[in-house]
């Protein structure tokens, strides 16, 4: 019975291990899958879910200006509650864009003077690594209508692009939470870790009980 009790516990520890260093999910990498969409009207569909999907690409100008488009649908039950710019991401000056679309397309021309037709828009480069865009994203700018809080269920299109000489890399993480969190009540993997060894314990202890009545 000790014996049982204690591989039980080691079940419960590596648990808890996997659990708390678990892998952000990465949905796209041009590196391996091939270069995202040169087109809005036709952009690249990627799945999501629940927590982090992570996207990395390269963009810039060539012979040819590299622009990165895709779609994403948000579950039922969920929402965008972040928009990580992930540390790495390379400019090529201070012209870089990143561009986002109520819908599947993003239909706004390259060519166009004002941001009408966009939910919203910003600029990235180094001093926005490892941070959450979204709060820029938000505000109406030239044109854009802008919006609050997390974004619903539903489909989103993406328009990524530097415009400097030569190719750069990017990172972004769009999260996705339950449609009544918010970003600040996130659990980070710690969070998740410590739930799961308290259910695992529940479980050990209700089996203790029960092998000893």
């Amino acid at each position: 019975m000790v014996l049982k009790h204690k591989t039980w516990l080691s079940f419960v520890v590596l648990a808890v291990g996997v659990a708390a260093h678990s892998p952000a999910a990465t949905v796209y990498r041009e590196s391996a899958s091939g270069d995202l969409s040169n087109s809005g009207l036709t952009p690249t569909v990627l799945p999501v879910s629940l927590g982090a999907n992570q996207i990395f690409g390269t963009t810039g100008r060539g012979t040819a200006t590299d622009r990165d488009y895709f779609t994403i649908t948000v579950p039922t039950g969920l929402q965008i509650s972040q928009i990580m710019e992930l540390g790495g991401t390379a400019v090529g000056d201070a012209v870089s864009f990143f561009g986002l679309q109520a819908g599947s397309q993003v239909t706004l021309p390259t060519n166009a003077t004002t941001a009408d037709g966009l939910l919203g828009w910003a600029h990235y480069g180094s001093a926005s690594a490892d941070t959450d865009i979204t709060p820029e994203l938000r505000v109406p700018n030239l044109g854009s209508a802008g919006f609050t809080g997390a974004l619903p269920a539903g489909n989103y299109a993406f328009w990524i692009q530097d415009f400097g000489p030569g190719s750069f890399s990017y990172g972004f993480d769009v999260r996705l939470t339950a449609a009544t969190t918010t970003p600040t009540a996130t659990p980070e993997p710690a969070s998740y870790a410590t739930g799961l060894l308290g259910g695992l314990l529940l479980v050990f202890l209700l089996r203790r009980r029960a092998a000893q009545s």
